[in-house]
């Protein structure tokens, strides 16, 4: 009887573990710090709320509040959707070391009611209103005018969205994130050379932090959008590492890249809330992609984007966010 006792109790502690196996989202270098948070909670705690704190920047009194969060504190015990604004910076790329644009935007919506988490790209080279800065520009510009509170102004002003949050990864930390964990082996999805390195569309290739960075950066060749899918499959690959046992042992390294790189104001108990309570709807991921045409203005290229085109993705977003009309 207690042989059988013994079995049962060891078959259910299988089971148990492998309902708590979850499928793994690519949500940019958001999900790459809370992975990181949930795969090393358990071995680091105090250093890990010691990083958070080093990490966390406040974008400034000048962020305006949208007017659907005029009267309205977030609540993230798992019954009200977020937003988050995503940003890799290019200070560090090339050797830079001013501010930076951000050269990567993404709006993500996590909605916990429909078990809904919606990824939107926004061209790097969209033409758009800086707001605070009284001009019309490129999208990116608006953090290398403003840091994230121009950014964050901006992108709530071109999608007539609130943005609650923010999280900033520079184009260094890309590279000293994945060295961190050991390097990615991707496919390439594409043949060209970038930086010294080349690749070859089929061919499965171990890559190191610079490898992967340069695979991410290329745009020349086919464009803005194929980059971004690029960007994702080196992040997709990271998240995956990062999750791996043998770079939980490792934590300590992780937690020093993202002390060095990343900048966000989420604080370490929110970001609890957020696993805790959003897990569903973080696993179940819509990419969504902002397309416009190019054109030339005064020498300079733009992504000019049809209204009808912001107003469906701000109607998407607006639905995700529960935001009433």
């Amino acid at each position: 009887m207690e042989n059988n006792t013994n079995e049962m109790t060891r078959r259910s502690q299988k089971h148990n573990k492998k309902r708590k196996k979850r499928g793994r989202g690519c949500l940019w270098f958001f999900l790459i710090l809370l992975l990181a948070i949930v795969g090393i909670v358990a071995y680091g705690y105090f250093e890990l709320r010691e990083t958070t704190s080093t990490i966390h920047s406040d974008p400034g009194e000048e962020t305006m509040r949208h007017a659907s969060r005029e009267n309205q504190d977030l609540d993230l015990s798992g019954e009200e959707p977020f937003s988050v604004l995503l940003m890799g910076i290019d200070t560090g790329d090339m050797g830079r070391v001013d501010r930076g644009r951000s050269d990567t935007m993404m709006v993500m919506t996590v909605n916990p009611n429909t078990d809904q988490t919606t990824l939107v790209s926004i061209p790097r080279d969209t033409y758009a209103e800086i707001v605070g800065r009284g001009t019309q520009d490129k999208m990116n510009h608006a953090y290398a005018f403003g840091g994230p509170s121009m950014a964050i102004n901006t992108v709530q002003n071109f999608l007539d969205i609130p943005i609650d949050y923010y999280v900033s990864v520079n184009m260094q930390g890309i590279q000293q994130i994945v060295d961190a964990v050991g390097g990615i082996t991707l496919t390439a999805s594409s043949s060209f050379s970038q930086s010294g390195y080349s690749f070859v569309e089929g061919e499965r290739t171990q890559m190191d932090g610079a490898m992967a960075l340069a695979y991410s950066r290329m745009r020349k060749d086919d464009g803005d959008y194929a980059r971004q899918g690029r960007q994702r499959e080196v992040v997709l690959a990271t998240v995956n590492k990062i999750a791996s046992f043998n770079t939980i042992l490792n934590y300590q390294s992780v937690l020093q890249t993202m002390e060095d790189n990343v900048m966000t104001n989420i604080v370490f108990d929110e970001m609890v809330n957020i696993f805790m309570n959003y897990q569903d709807a973080i696993n179940n991921i819509e990419e969504v992609q902002i397309n416009g045409s190019g054109t030339m203005m005064s020498g300079v290229y733009y992504e000019i984007i049809p209204d009808e085109e912001i107003n469906s993705i701000s109607q998407q977003l607006r639905s995700e966010l529960e935001i009433n009309e």
